[in-house]
């Protein structure tokens, strides 16, 4: 049986980098000038890689935003925010490494309500990029989309442990990407 005080979200953030940041909720002149400073500083980091051709990049995240924020609406979620801020379920070691082992935020499950949590199988962003077509709108059943509620009854229904759930995912899809809708609760 899987204890949910167990369950935390984990926020990575690049050693170079301010955490609880969103670099689409910049403008769009202002997001393009961030992005190629920080992929032009850091030439040997994967977490900016995305940045080095943000004329790609750009479009997918602000087209997941927006269905991602919209799925999570027709859900019951009531979003603060138009860009989420990213975590991830019980943490990863791979994205720890993906943002050269830098800042590493964990904030417990229980203290973020429901109504501004969301949760996707893997990277939210995986059924966009999979192409380099111009793409102007994920369709329905692209991207799995979990509630608190949703995510906590799969959790107890599993048969196992928290650690052995948490391995079937990342068979499959790495990580549990959880989107937070509201500053609020993600403090330092």
């Amino acid at each position: 049986m899987i204890d949910l005080d167990e369950l935390s979200i984990v926020h990575y953030c690049h050693p170079s980098c301010k955490p609880f940041l969103n670099i689409c909720r910049l403008t769009r002149e202002e997001a393009f000038k961030q992005a190629y400073r920080m992929a032009n500083e850091n030439p040997n980091t994967t977490a900016f890689g995305r940045f080095a051709d943000f004329e790609y990049y750009y479009p997918r995240r602000m087209i997941t935003d927006a269905c991602i924020y919209d799925m999570f609406v027709l859900l019951g979620g009531n979003p603060q925010e138009k860009h989420p801020l990213s975590f991830v379920l019980q943490g990863s070691d791979y994205l720890h490494s993906w943002f050269g082992n830098g800042i590493k935020i964990r904030i417990k499950l229980a203290d973020i309500p429901s109504e501004y949590v969301s949760f996707t199988l893997g990277d939210s962003m995986r059924a966009v990029s999979k192409n380099r077509e111009r793409i102007t709108q994920l369709q329905p059943g692209q991207i799995t989309m979990y509630t608190k509620e949703m995510l906590i009854k799969e959790l107890t229904e599993f048969d196992g442990s928290l650690p052995e759930y948490m391995n079937e995912v990342a068979q499959k899809y790495k990580y549990i990407e959880a989107q937070v809708w509201n500053d609020e609760y993600c403090k330092v």
